[in-house]
């Protein structure tokens, strides 16, 4: 059973994330701070980021993007919107 958090991003005490993302400084903050469920929001958000941009996540620059995206989305709530995506309506 996982660790209760109170989750920066979803303001509310949730699970803590299963295992640090990151072997450094940040993957402590992120792990601290960012719960599983924010965490999983973040990865799809990533992968249309670099699915619809074509990124290669090896280079340095889009790991740079993706790293600067990833603070905004999780502390800020906002990031670079997707071109030409639209959310399926569920009604």
């Amino acid at each position: 059973m996982s660790d209760l958090i109170y989750c920066h991003f979803l303001k509310q005490s949730l699970p803590a994330m299963n295992r640090k993302p990151f072997q450094n400084a940040l993957g402590d903050r992120l792990m601290a701070e960012i719960s599983q469920p924010a965490w999983e929001a973040w990865l799809a958000k990533q992968t249309m980021l670099i699915n619809e941009n074509r990124l290669s996540p090896i280079e340095p620059k889009a790991r740079e993007y993706l790293k600067t995206q990833m603070l905004a989305f999780l502390y800020e709530g906002k990031s670079d919107e997707v071109a030409g995506f639209k959310p399926i309506d569920a009604t």
